[in-house]
């Protein structure tokens, strides 16, 4: 019962549950009505969020070669950080609906073509200048252009033109985009002063905090922006640090010492353990993320599809789910989409297990000797015990896989992306458009599947475009079935994020968007006194 007490106080605590709706469920689990009564004041106390201290998290996803530029940011620790200093155009809900930030407005013509976004007036960058509609043009500029080797740049392709109109920018797309508002949402899309062409290192944007600690591997922090347009809505400590600890068993007890307030990626295999640990709450929550094994098709053995079938048939999805994640998620089925995502089609055969196919397949390949499989503690939680359960029952198969096991510093710049078979993680988008055309469209940078298909990037397009949901639904499902059975991409499952607050850490509001309260969880947390 104290599992469900606790989730109906946080939903209080969110503002998600009035005083009659909690007395009258906490009563059908037989808590008395004084204690009920309690319980709903304490959490009434915990909405109102308490100023002033340091609040720091302890988090994986750090290198010594990271950097600041948004364009980059490649894995946690820079994408947490940069929702303390960055700031974006919208904001994903976790009802999956936009928040205006910098753009105040966007609105399109009928065939959503053009599209008008009016700039917020008196917001200010961290140097002191205002932000204009010129710096958001320059940032989408910048991020567009293949030179910036920007991990945003497979969204921006479809942008034909640009221009300052006043207080506003007006984009001109090559084709139709319904979806054009979420496209901006993506999280290496931080405004900058003249788009980050200038110092795109520089760390400058308008976010609740400003940059004060930048050790890159090691740590990061920032102060309270006096400025910050959104005054006291974000950025309730006086400064945030985040410590960079790629190492589970350190971060846990770095939470339980006290060191750090909160942590990311809880181990499914010691959640029951931490829950044990006084005054730590585990935060919880599923989504669009996933955990693949990335195959490129254009190199090696990979680029024979046979092989690439065997590969797939030969991964027992159910047994690893429950080995590795515990349960703490759900089967993939080798697309990156999944029920959490509109138009999703239900009604996609769900690959299986089958030793004997995967033997044919892998006879039919050609292929003989072993295959290299590159994987780290840092790709997700559990990734090289993965790695190792996925070599067993390969070998089931047939099929000879040699597992290798990276150093977690250099990973993401030395083997994801740049070694043909790895492993990974991904933290979904917030529209299957986004999604596809980030990694999986053939100019992508982030394509790291190397799967070029141009008839692919043409119903991606087509897609987008259309404004009829029965007919965008079936393009999707016929886009899933291409890359599913052609595609480089290994899904054993979707992962929930499981995140850890330590004691007194109050406004924590989980977003299927991402970990940590997608990115925000410093700048939308407060200790209690």
């Amino acid at each position: 019962m104290r599992d469900e007490t606790d989730y109906l106080s946080k939903l209080v605590t969110a503002g998600r549950l009035s005083r009659r709706d909690f007395l009258g469920r906490t009563a059908a689990l037989g808590v008395s009505a004084a204690l009920a009564n309690t319980m709903f004041t304490d959490a009434v106390k915990a909405q109102t969020p308490q100023k002033g201290g340091v609040l720091k998290a302890g988090l994986q996803g750090g290198e010594s070669s990271n950097v600041l530029d948004p364009a980059l940011n490649l894995s946690q620790v820079n994408f947490n950080f940069g929702k303390c200093w960055g700031e974006l155009l919208v904001e994903l809900n976790p009802d999956g609906s936009l928040e205006n930030r910098i753009a105040e407005e966007i609105g399109s013509t009928p065939d959503a073509k053009t599209w008008t976004m009016k700039i917020r007036k008196g917001i200010e960058f961290h140097n002191g200048k205002t932000v204009g509609p010129e710096d958001v043009k320059a940032t989408l500029e910048r991020h567009g252009d293949a030179a910036s080797k920007s991990a945003a740049l497979g969204i921006l392709q479809g942008i034909d033109s640009m221009k300052v109109d006043g207080d506003a920018v007006v984009v001109t797309l090559k084709d139709p985009n319904a979806d054009f508002p979420y496209l901006m949402a993506d999280y290496h899309l931080v405004i900058q002063p003249n788009g980050g062409k200038d110092d795109p290192n520089a760390g400058i944007s308008a976010g609740p905090y400003k940059v004060t600690i930048n050790e890159p591997g090691v740590r990061y922090g920032g102060e309270k922006y006096a400025n910050y347009w959104q005054g006291d809505k974000l950025g309730h400590a006086d400064q945030v640090e985040i410590i960079v600890i790629n190492d589970a068993t350190a971060r846990i007890a770095a939470l339980q010492g006290g060191q750090v307030n909160m942590i990311n990626r809880v181990e499914p295999k010691v959640v029951d353990l931490v829950k044990r640990v006084p005054g730590v709450t585990i935060q919880n929550v599923s989504g669009r993320g996933f955990y693949p094994f990335n195959m490129f098709c254009d190199t090696a053995p990979f680029d024979n599809n046979d092989l690439r079938m065997a590969l797939k048939l030969a991964m027992d999805r159910e047994d690893m789910l429950k080995r590795i994640l515990l349960g703490y998620g759900s089967v993939g089925n080798d697309f990156p989409i999944n029920e959490a995502y509109p138009l999703f089609s239900n009604d996609i055969e769900q690959r299986k297990f089958d030793p004997e196919k995967a033997a044919e397949f892998y006879k039919k390949s050609g292929h003989s000797g072993s295959i290299l499989l590159r994987t780290s503690d840092v790709a997700f939680p559990g990734a090289v015990d993965a790695a190792q359960l996925y070599q067993q029952t390969c070998a089931q198969c047939g099929i000879t896989i040699e597992v290798k096991r990276e150093p977690g510093d250099g990973y993401w710049s030395e083997v994801w992306n740049k070694q043909p078979f790895s492993l990974s993680y991904w933290g979904g988008r917030p529209t299957q458009d986004q999604m596809y055309s980030t990694a999986y469209v053939s100019s992508a940078d982030w394509n790291d599947t190397r799967w070029k298909r141009p008839e692919f990037d043409k119903m991606v397009v087509a897609a987008r475009g259309e404004l009829d949901q029965d007919k965008r639904k079936k393009m999707y499902r016929d886009m899933a079935m291409i890359m599913r059975d052609e595609g480089g991409l290994i899904v054993p499952f979707f992962n929930q994020y499981i995140d850890a607050s330590g004691k007194g850490v109050e406004g924590w509001v989980s977003n299927p968007a991402q970990e940590m309260c997608n990115g925000y969880a410093l700048a939308m947390c407060w200790l209690a006194a």
